[in-house]
């Protein structure tokens, strides 16, 4: 199946602790059906002191199901995304809500 969301689409959470929250996607995993947002549903973890790393306790992202999330619109409400072949064979992806373009 084609990516809907990809990397650097700003996505608005859908359900969970952090609805209605924004963020940038910076990494997706389409095997799990999940992807990470920068600063949305951040956990804390204990990390070991090494020679790179500082020791204690970190806040990170943990991954969010693909479901969760939908892609921002220019409008500012979410929107589900659709693709769109152009006559030159070239498939582009598309907000259902306005029938704009995504990515040129």
């Amino acid at each position: 199946m084609a990516a809907k969301i990809r990397k650097g689409d700003k996505v608005i959470v859908l359900t969970g602790r952090d609805k209605g929250r924004t963020g940038e996607v910076f990494e997706v995993r389409p095997d799990a059906g999940t992807a990470l947002v920068r600063g949305i549903n951040l956990v804390k973890r204990h990390q070991k002191q090494t020679q790179n790393q500082e020791g204690g306790i970190i806040s990170k992202e943990a991954p969010v199901q693909l479901s969760n999330i939908a892609y921002l619109g220019k409008d500012g409400k979410p929107t589900r995304i659709g693709f769109k072949i152009h006559a030159d064979g070239k498939k582009v992806r598309i907000a259902k809500s306005s029938g704009a373009e995504i990515d040129g």
